[in-house]
């Protein structure tokens, strides 16, 4: 038994680092989200709730909710439920929230009422990540697909390929969004008319789809 690589005590005094932001590194994907949503209007993209009710019970700030969905969609966590255990015991939603920990119902809910802005917030996400080469050295894994982020090889788009890039964006979003409403509803969170409005039926999408002109601008 020796002869194995030894675990550590469970009761044995530990000294782990005192503070949060030390556990996530200085170039984790995950820092990107945030200083993204941190820069976002949500108001003008269209998210209810930016400002708060002068009465009755804080809510959760709509940014912070929104960074708990681009970090679920970028790893593909398509469930309510999922995405609240994952506030409770994932380190790098720790950090990304400031250990917030909505339940699945509030999460459940914030899809349901800010449904196009959220896409439209996720498909600025990627282009901005196209555009920077955040993720030269990544592939993020949308649902069962493989879509490859720029790299320094791959600078000569036209005008065709960058219609099925954007397009590619596109289904893989309508793609997690429809799981999470079909999780949901499977675990009991939405009834029947509980469903997000596709994109084109709130006009909200506009201002999405105006941002992410900006950034290829």
């Amino acid at each position: 038994m020796t002869r194995f690589v030894r675990s550590e005590d469970r009761r044995q005094g530990v000294l782990l680092p005192e503070y949060l932001d030390n556990y996530v590194a200085e170039d984790n994907p995950v820092r990107v989200i945030d200083v993204f949503v941190d820069e976002l209007d949500l108001g003008a993209l269209g998210f209810e709730g930016v400002i708060p009710e002068a009465t009755g019970r804080p809510a959760y700030h709509p940014g912070a909710l929104l960074k708990i969905y681009v970090y679920g969609y970028i790893n593909q966590i398509a469930s309510s439920r999922r995405l609240e255990r994952e506030t409770h015991r994932n380190v790098e939603l720790m950090w990304l929230t400031g250990r917030l920990t909505p339940d699945f119902k509030t999460i459940a809910d914030f899809r349901k009422d800010n449904g196009p802005a959220i896409r439209g917030a996720c498909r600025q996400f990627i282009a901005l990540c196209q555009q920077l080469g955040l993720f030269a050295h990544a592939v993020a894994a949308i649902d069962g697909s493989k879509f490859k982020a720029v790299n320094a090889r791959d600078k000569n788009f036209t005008k065709a390929s960058i219609q099925r890039r954007m397009e590619q964006v596109e289904a893989s979003i309508e793609r997690y969004m429809a799981a999470l409403e079909t999780a949901d509803r499977q675990e009991g969170e939405l009834t029947p008319g509980q469903v997000c409005p596709p994109e084109g039926q709130d006009r909200r999408a506009q201002g999405a789809d105006a941002g992410i002109q900006s950034h290829g601008s």
